[in-house]
């Protein structure tokens, strides 16, 4: 991986980190237990973050395949 990509990567990992920890605390704080995170109606506010990891993930696998793609 180059360096523009690598660090892309490396930005995107910390972010995922950053709103999959700010999602479990949230979780916690409103009585929701965070590994059922996929099986539990979300309030709004857990929701969008919910789906800002979930892009992130897409995101990171986007890169992942394209740099496979590339070794092909």
């Amino acid at each position: 991986m180059s360096g523009p990509e690598e660090s892309k990567r490396t930005e995107l990992e910390e972010r995922l980190r950053e709103v999959d920890q700010r999602l479990r605390s949230e979780m916690l704080a409103r009585g929701f237990d965070p590994a059922q995170d996929d099986n539990v109606a979300l309030t709004a506010p857990l929701a969008k973050l919910y789906l800002e990891r979930e892009n992130l993930r897409d995101e990171l696998d986007s890169l992942g395949d394209r740099e496979n793609k590339r070794f092909e």
